[in-house]
């Protein structure tokens, strides 16, 4: 019988992960990852400005400050073990394929938390307006309406009237709402945005003074608005939603990704590892300014 020679290549192909770059846009707490809660002072009302005042002795009033707070999370990886086999005969070297692969989804599902750290409750949506275009999260039947230019405008009248500054817009959107957006635009203003990239920080673009980023997904919310884990059970009528914030008026905090390793287990014949890591974030305004969801409107 022919001997039969079986060939494996020096490396391994890995699973894609989501692009995390927008967090960097956001107030950051990470010196206080390692307590328990973080405290955000928010100031209370400014005083009352009176013009040519007659009356005195004027009123002494007192502003009410409000304590905004939120906890620490803790993420942590299931053990993997790595048999002594697969140590002495893989071509490739799975202990570092596996630590690259936990650390990458680690990240991964911590910024989707972070996501959904910085929607408050009560936040404030803004619908998309466009045509009917067909649903596209997972799970979902019929019409959604496209996300348009016209919306972009609609949050920069916001973010007006809110006082917030130029500087520090975002806007985070999945890959179908920011294709939607991108074919809403001319061709000059396409160029525009695109000549407004800044790879260094992720930033894919910029529109009406928004800095854009793109994620393979955001958030989903019911029909009604309610935000909805992507964990939960699907529903025919969910909504993908993006998001629109300040940087001054969100918070994140991250701690190291810490490694456990136990090599050479007796009880497991080879090596176990782990990984470990603190984070957290917030919108950190008492009022819930600079911090937007786009939702995505339920065509008839």
């Amino acid at each position: 019988m022919a001997l039969q020679v079986e060939i494996w290549v020096k490396s391994i192909i890995e699973g894609l992960f989501a692009n995390n770059t927008f967090a960097a846009r956001s107030v950051d707490h990470s010196e206080f990852v390692n307590n328990k809660t973080v405290h955000v002072p928010n100031a209370g009302a400014a005083p009352n400005v009176e013009k040519n005042r007659t009356v005195f002795p004027a009123s002494v009033t007192k502003r009410e400050d409000v304590d905004l707070t939120y906890d620490m999370d803790e993420f942590t990886v299931d053990p993997v073990r790595i048999s002594h086999a697969e140590q002495v005969e893989l071509s490739y070297n799975k202990r570092e394929s596996i630590v690259r692969q936990s650390r990458r989804k680690l990240a991964q599902d911590i910024y989707d938390s972070i996501i959904y750290d910085w929607i408050p409750e009560g936040v404030k949506v803004v619908e998309t307006i466009g045509a009917a275009v067909a649903a596209h999260i997972k799970g979902t039947t019929g019409d959604r309406k496209l996300m348009t230019k016209k919306t972009v405008e609609e949050l920069q009248t916001l973010f007006d009237e809110q006082d917030l500054p130029e500087e520090g817009r975002c806007i985070l959107l999945d890959a179908r709402m920011y294709n939607q957006l991108m074919n809403s635009m001319t061709d000059a203003e396409q160029n525009n945005f695109l000549n407004c990239a800044d790879p260094a920080r992720g930033v894919i673009g910029k529109y009406l003074g928004f800095d854009f980023y793109k994620r393979s997904k955001v958030a989903k919310v019911a029909t009604d608005g309610t935000v909805k884990p992507w964990s939960a059970a699907d529903a025919a009528t969910d909504c993908a939603a993006g998001l629109a914030w300040h940087e001054d008026c969100v918070s994140r905090a991250l701690g190291e990704s810490v490694l456990f390793d136990d090599e050479g287990n007796p009880l497991f014949y080879g090596d176990v590892i782990s990984f470990l890591q603190r984070a957290g974030g917030k919108s950190i305004r008492a009022d819930k300014a600079g911090i937007v969801l786009i939702k995505q409107g339920t065509a008839a």
